[in-house]
């Protein structure tokens, strides 16, 4: 029988999260603190800001089992088939270890026009890892992305402390459900997770699904933490959710980036407009299901015609961010810019094209980060070491 020994969830060895809530049963993350979340009556946003991309438990331990007590909240679209359950990636000395799930739970039932949703609630689960070698090792969990997780126990067989500042860099990173890793393999396979593991730097990711909207609280939120790079991956939500037009999108995008440097004003800050994705290249959004796909894929449904009108496209909107960031970097050296069909371009679209017309598959993402890595973190990019 395994003596096991219960260690508090908290900041000691909690990462990524930018706030603890306490719950009834134990500790809910999130990625926007509760100042922020007051803002926002939207049900969409408060749900994908609690979904723990990029949040992990950190220890250094000589265990040889783990097991952790967690309540996830899955998500189901009605007329579409259920989703896998979430994945918990076992880290230990860098490389992933181990995988598992945890069936049940509470499920979002999700409207996905208008993205509100009604909870029905379930029973916690147990995700365990067992087997692991013994001594000194630095261990780590990586919850579910997709999946709102409630941390209830971590038990282990052995001792548990926090693992030593390793001199790395913090990076955040903001950006859409691309980089919220939405269709991701796993936590540590979303395109920021894998970049940051061949960058050797430690990743706070702010990627909310449908929600990089160059929202003010967002902007605070990332002026008001530590951070030694910030990234900042811009417009495919504000066309797809048709949500501005070009006179209102120039001086926002302003404002954002003057309210990041009122609290980092010489960290180095990268933009980073859309991939490629054909049905927002030039056509405005807003997008929707397409009633004629197979499965769930998206179709735009402005016209080309109304560009000259100020409606948003993928490509108005990076000829505007490359503008802007030439115009600003003059006095800002350390505000770059970086084309995202450097990232996933036509070539990449033809070799591995997007499922459902908008977000890349497994392999799309292990794409992305490979090629974020070497452009950014490599030899003569903008944030090598």
């Amino acid at each position: 029988m395994t003596d096991w020994i219960t260690t508090p969830i908290d900041e000691r060895i909690l990462r990524g999260a930018l706030e603890l809530e306490r719950t009834r049963r134990g500790t809910l993350p999130h990625r926007l603190p509760a100042w922020a979340r007051r803002q926002f009556p939207d049900d969409y946003l408060a749900r994908v800001e609690s979904q723990p991309s990029g949040v992990r438990l950190a220890f250094r331990t000589r265990a040889t089992a783990v097991e952790l007590d967690v309540l996830p909240t899955k998500n189901a679209y009605p007329g579409f088939p259920p989703r896998p359950d979430g994945v918990y990636d076992l880290v230990v000395d860098g490389r992933l270890a181990g995988r598992a799930s945890v069936p049940g739970g509470n499920l979002a039932v999700i409207d996905l026009a208008g993205q509100s949703s009604t909870v029905r609630p379930g029973e916690p689960g147990t995700v365990g890892f067992s087997g692991l070698a013994a001594g000194v090792k630095d261990v780590e969990i990586w919850l579910p992305q997709v999946e709102v997780t409630e941390l209830i126990e971590l038990r282990t067989d052995a001792p548990v402390e926090a693992v030593p500042d390793r001199g790395r860099r913090v990076w955040l990173h903001h950006g859409s459900s691309i980089s919220h890793g939405s269709s991701a393999a796993g936590p540590t396979e979303t395109w920021p997770a894998l970049a940051a593991a061949r960058g050797g730097v430690e990743l706070i990711n702010l990627g909310f699904s449908g929600n990089a909207l160059l929202d003010p609280f967002t902007a605070r939120t990332i002026r008001d933490t530590p951070a030694d790079l910030i990234s900042l991956k811009i417009g495919i939500n504000l066309a797809n959710a048709d949500l501005m037009r070009s006179r209102g999108f120039t001086p926002a995008v302003h404002g954002f980036l003057d309210t990041i440097r009122d609290g980092h004003p010489g960290t180095p800050l990268l933009v980073i407009s859309p991939i490629l994705c054909p049905v927002q290249e030039d056509t405005p959004g807003p997008l929707a299901p397409d009633p004629d796909g197979p499965g769930l894929r998206f179709r735009a449904l402005g016209s080309p015609s109304e560009v000259a009108a100020g409606r948003l496209t993928l490509n108005v909107i990076r000829d505007e961010l490359a503008r802007i960031t030439a115009q600003r970097s003059i006095d800002d050296p350390a505000l770059h810019y970086l084309d995202g069909r450097a990232l996933y371009g036509e070539a990449d679209f033809v070799e591995l094209p997007l499922p459902d017309r908008v977000h890349p598959d497994p392999a799309g993402h292990r794409r992305i980060g490979e090629r974020f890595a070497e452009l950014v973190f490599g030899d003569g990019g903008p944030w090598s070491a």
